[in-house]
């Protein structure tokens, strides 16, 4: 029975909810395209595909990716290379192939499992050891063999030297590298001066020898202890080392993908890498990057030795203990993040922002909103891009203005405002630990760090389009390297901390590992872009409250679970984002993780530990003479409005600190508070039931006294009072002369300025009016209820490769393994 067959059997034999979790792995149906599956034969060609495999590698660990590799290794020891293209794609991404290969059929390179098996001790080791190739049956990474056989992809046979960390053959790089004077200063330096005398026959001769085991050997072993101590961590792989020794013909600074290097005139500094560069045993493939040739690590290997793939991953070292208290920093972290959100979403209701037209917001609006909330214009930035993705606030087109006449004439687009989303009236009345759980939810599976800004000459705006591939790959590692620290320890802040991190996290995501290159200790460590964006993603973490002092907090694991159970395969619908806010275990969660279990276990694991960790929101304050009102932790929602609609946020850490003054007071006042009011629930807020301090009680009736005596007349813009002498003093102030105030009768003024602009001045001034109707009745001043309906998605939802579904197509893996188990 061929692969194909065998496999379309097997997908049979699975349910539901299995073939779901094998499709969003292999990222379908979106990574078919406009190809239709509807069969389970053709599900079975699609998954044997170069690409659909590559997807699998990716999914899973290096430790996977080493085991399929030796078995890939052992299938060539024992049935001979197979026939294939001339593809030089590199130990980057080895399953890309730019030639077709001649088929290969699995079912004819089987090995034995029990010789696989027979590399790994017996005991714990080798229970591990079965439980990864039963993972990797699961994964269709294994394909179906007959008892006691292991059969492997086609791509894994075609690219088996890419798989196990072998870089590139020493005849391309040197094509690809040199022009013809660099090969003969090669040639020169193995040969002596004059050995060749055209391109073509130095290439050969450098070739010969690289393909020669038993030349270079003994050229190694000649090499001074520095190269030996180089070639000891490139031989095993990845193949990659970032060094000096070359230059770009264009200069140091610039290499295109194409370019040609030449040696840097008087070397890199570094004794061994020069001696390795000059003999053609390291060659660069980049900018301050060279890569060592296929053959001689080959030569260089101990191939007599059995494989010894690492199926767990290695411990971090850069590590320091743990402070008294460090998981309450954490929590503090967290409770803030949701209180300075709820205060950026507070303003953006009470005055939406524009969207430029070339996208994002205009810095002056960020900055409004962060001095609205007392927040950091970066971290706004961040609180406003994070609330979007989770479905809190919305873009909203304005109506479109009617067209200009004319025939050539066209309606201007129409301007759009960012709005709080309809869920968030639900999402601001709830407790802080259902405040966070959208917004953690849609951080770790957004595809972006959104706090880095890699362009320095660029301005950093809010509202950005999430394009960064790489981002929620890296977030992965992190937190699950992260994950693997012992209790008590947290990972060091320094370089080599950072470096280790990111090792170890392309250790747990294989696909980080083309950003994996050796520095001049053999300390593995990725390009300084990459390692930037590691730094902004451990501060965004922070400042969550998942990490705290280097150390995953327990909302940490809880988010590192989530991720686990596949959350990032939906965005941009966002597993949690829908859940109620109020609710508590594994209520409400949302009616499309109903069907899929694994994700609202998750998502009911990160809420009950948001709830663990963070404490129960105050609903009392202390009141003092000097005005303030102090609560200690996260205010509830009720009190948070009542002391924001008669105070003004001063200072926040661990406790909130408002100010009451008499402008503030009026501002209630104008909002439709009465004096009793105000008195009889800030009586009902004071800690332990205390009378309000005298000042405070007598700054709200003094300024209740004085509010209303003028009125603003909205029909004409007029100013009246009952009292005459006021009319005369308003009518005389000098800081009122902008409104040319005009005295029409005893009680009554006139003003040239509209009622919010004569509103303004006045209550500059220091009087405290009020706005009228042209009915008699007083207008309050009410915080807009502007709201927009969710954009987000369910996970049900489509969501195709350009933009429109395609018909025939299921929106989601779900519904294709449901459509393709029911088909039989």
């Amino acid at each position: 029975m061929n692969a194909r067959t065998a496999l379309a059997k097997w997908l049979g034999t699975l349910d539901a909810e299995r073939l779901t979790a094998l499709l969003e792995e292999r990222d379908l149906p979106l990574a078919a395209e406009y190809r239709r599956i509807t069969t389970l034969r053709e599900l079975a060609e699609h998954l044997l595909t170069d690409e659909s495999v590559g997807h699998g590698l990716m999914a899973g660990t290096a430790g996977e990716l080493e085991l399929l590799a030796s078995i890939a290794a052992l299938a060539l020891e024992r049935h001979g290379p197979v026939a294939r293209g001339e593809a030089e794609d590199g130990p980057r991404y080895p399953w890309q192939q730019h030639r077709p290969v001649a088929p290969v059929e699995p079912a004819e390179r089987l090995v034995a499992e029990r010789d696989v098996l027979a590399w790994f001790e017996p005991g714990a080791e080798r229970r591990r050891a079965e439980h990864t190739l039963a993972r990797l049956r699961e994964r269709a990474l294994l394909l179906p063999a007959p008892k006691g056989k292991l059969a492997l992809p086609p791509l894994l046979h075609v690219r088996a030297a890419g798989f196990d960390g072998y870089g590139r053959t020493a005849d391309w790089l040197l094509t690809s590298a040199y022009n013809a004077p660099e090969v003969k200063r090669i040639a020169a330096t193995l040969f002596g001066e004059g050995a060749a005398r055209t391109r073509d026959q130095a290439q050969e001769l450098i070739t010969t020898v690289l393909a020669d085991p038993a030349l270079v050997r003994p050229l190694v072993a000649g090499a001074p202890a520095r190269a030996q101590e180089l070639l000891d961590h490139l031989v095993p792989g990845p193949p990659l080392l970032r060094t000096h020794c070359f230059v770009s013909r264009y200069g140091a600074q610039y290499a295109a993908p194409d370019s040609k290097y030449v040696f840097r005139e008087g070397g890199s500094g570094d004794e061994g890498t020069d001696w390795l560069a000059a003999r053609g045993l390291l060659v660069p493939v980049g900018l301050d990057l060279v890569e060592l040739p296929y053959e001689v690590a080959r030569a260089l290997r101990d191939e007599g030795a059995a494989p010894s793939p690492r199926l767990e991953a290695e411990p971090l070292t850069a590590t320091a203990p743990l402070p008294p208290g460090w998981e309450g920093e954490g929590g503090t972290a967290a409770a803030a993040a949701a209180w300075r959100v709820e205060l950026v979403l507070r303003a953006l209701a009470a005055q939406p922002v524009a969207i430029r037209k070339a996208g994002g917001i205009a810095v002056r609006d960020t900055r409004r909103l962060a001095k609205a909330a007392g927040a950091d214009e970066a971290d706004t930035r961040l609180w406003l891009d994070l609330a979007v993705n989770a479905g809190l606030a919305t873009p909203q087109n304005e109506e479109p203005a009617p067209a200009a006449r004319g025939r050539n004439s066209k309606a201007p687009k129409p301007a759009a405002r960012l709005l709080p989303s309809d869920r968030y009236d639900a999402w601001a009345a709830a407790p802080a630990a259902g405040k966070l759980l959208p917004l953690l939810a849609a951080w770790v599976v957004v595809p972006e760090v959104l706090s880095h800004w890699p362009d320095p000459d660029e301005t950093p705006v809010a509202l950005i389009s999430p394009q960064d591939e790489e981002a929620v790959t890296l977030r992965t590692g992190v937190l699950r390297a992260l994950a693997t620290l012992p209790d008590g320890q947290g990972l060091t802040g320094e370089a080599q901390g950072h470096a280790e991190l990111f090792a170890l996290a392309a250790w747990f995501r294989p696909a980080l590992r083309a950003n994996l290159a050796g520095d001049g200790t053999g300390t593995l460590t990725g390009a300084d872009e990459l390692l930037d964006r590691l730094a902004a993603t451990l501060e965004e973490a922070a400042l969550l409250g998942v990490v705290a002092h280097g150390a995953l907090t327990p909302v940490g694991r809880a988010l590192c679970r989530l991720l686990e159970a596949g959350a990032a395969h939906h965005y941009p619908a966002v597993p949690g984002a829908g859940a109620n806010p109020a609710a508590r275990g594994s209520e409400g969660v949302g009616e499309d993780l109903t069907t899929r279990p694994a994700l609202a276990q998750a998502v009911t694991a990160l809420r009950e530990a948001l709830y663990a960790t963070l404490p129960a929101p105050s609903d009392t304050a202390r009141f003092q003479s000097d005005l303030t009102a102090t609560v200690t932790g996260a205010p509830a929602p009720v009190l948070a409005d009542l002391l924001s609609a008669v105070g003004d946020i001063e200072s926040e850490g661990h406790a909130v600190v408002w100010r009451i003054t008499a402008a503030s007071v009026r501002r209630a006042l104008d909002s439709g508070w009465s004096a009793d009011e105000l008195l009889d629930r800030l009586t009902a807020a004071s800690e332990r039931g205390t009378m309000l301090p005298q000042p405070l009680a007598y700054t709200i009736k003094d300024t209740a006294r004085t509010h209303g005596q003028l009125k603003v007349v909205r029909s004409a813009c007029c100013i009246r009072s009952d009292d005459t002498a006021l009319i005369a003093e308003v009518a005389q102030a000098r800081g009122l002369a902008k409104l040319r105030l005009r005295r029409i009768a005893p009680t009554v003024l006139i003003s040239t300025a509209p009622p919010e602009e004569t509103l303004s001045a006045l209550r500059t001034a220091g009087y405290a009016p009020t706005q009228e109707a042209e009915t008699g009745t007083t207008v309050l001043d009410r915080a807009p209820t502007d709201r927009a309906p969710s954009l987000l998605p369910t996970l049900d939802q489509a969501h195709p490769v350009y933009g429109k579904p395609v018909r025939g197509v299921p929106a989601s893996a779900r519904a294709l393994a449901c459509a393709l188990t029911s088909a039989g």
